[in-house]
């Protein structure tokens, strides 16, 4: 049954985590192919990408890097590259969106909403960087912004690269910006949402607040108008979103930007091990994972 199909998201490396937070993360273009390929060998449609610099680790913004990483994954495989435009702390919006210009990604996240972004209760580890732990802190005073007028010039570039949005909603306040797209005709239906919950600053991972952030997408967008994914911030809320999500018909996006941890013991050896426990999360309720090609069906992408 095509409504029973489930897809998986990896997002293989951020540009908020820090190295120094987990020798799994990957850094360089090769890194983050190799384990970019090995999340969709376990089973994920889509994977999530930034760069960073090669020699720092540092997030980056960074367009050769992003070509080599495109590039190189589609070479190796058929996954979904949806590359982010949202960058990590200190990049202007131009910088973060130029990788949709450049590569005409199938998909790539928008996000839809400024607010609070705080990673500096991160513990510091005796492995970390002095910069590490300095971009850790400068959150304290960091806001991810994300004005009209930004939101605004990023529709605008999608639709000229022909790249649908992932609409990246952290907060119930940011389906309401996405309700003010639609109706200025700046996106086009329909819509793929995602629920990213946890983050320190916006809303919490909790069964409670994805239900209400998909009630009120219902309300505004249509009960089945949208296609939707849930992405939970730190465990345990990675895996109960995902479950979730699952139970509820939607999607699901696991990986090392969001969590670091595979149970309460153990923490993640790879991206591929996040895929892995989602995947047996799918069957158990009920859901088949979908394949690529099966992902771009349900988001209505042209096809590779």
């Amino acid at each position: 049954m095509p409504g029973n199909k489930a897809f998986i998201s990896c997002a293989i490396t951020g540009g908020m985590t820090v190295p120094g937070q987990s020798e799994a993360i990957p850094v360089t273009v090769e890194e983050i192919v190799d384990s970019a390929v090995a999340a969709h060998e376990a089973g994920a449609a889509i994977v999530h990408v930034h760069v960073r610099d090669p020699a720092s680790g540092k997030p980056s913004a960074e367009l050769g890097l992003f070509e080599e990483v495109i590039a190189g994954i589609r070479e190796r495989c058929n996954a979904i590259v949806q590359p982010t435009t949202g960058g990590g702390v200190g990049m202007t919006i131009d910088e973060r969106a130029r990788v949709l210009s450049a590569c005409r990604p199938e998909l790539a996240s928008f996000n839809v909403g400024s607010f609070n972004f705080g990673i500096f209760q991160v513990r510091h580890r005796p492995e970390m960087e002095p910069w590490e732990i300095d971009y850790l802190e400068s959150t304290r005073e960091y806001v991810f912004r994300n004005t009209f007028a930004d939101t605004y010039r990023l529709a605008e570039l999608f639709r000229e690269a022909g790249t649908k949005p992932e609409l990246e909603t952290y907060d119930v306040g940011h389906l309401y910006n996405v309700a003010h797209l639609l109706e200025q005709e700046l996106l086009d239906p329909p819509l793929h949402i995602q629920f990213v919950l946890g983050v320190l600053g916006a809303n919490a991972a909790t069964l409670e607040q994805l239900l209400h952030m998909r009630r009120t997408a219902n309300e505004l967008f249509g009960a089945g108008a949208y296609t939707w994914s849930a992405a939970g911030v730190g465990y345990p809320g990675e895996f109960h979103l995902a479950a979730t999500a699952l139970m509820l018909g939607g999607h699901v996006r696991v990986g090392l930007e969001d969590n670091l941890r595979l149970d309460v013991e153990r923490r993640a050896a790879s991206n591929a091990e996040l895929v892995e426990k989602a995947m047996t999360l799918a069957p158990l309720l009920d859901r088949e994972p979908a394949t690529a090609d099966e992902a771009r069906a349900i988001l209505g992408l042209r096809p590779r």
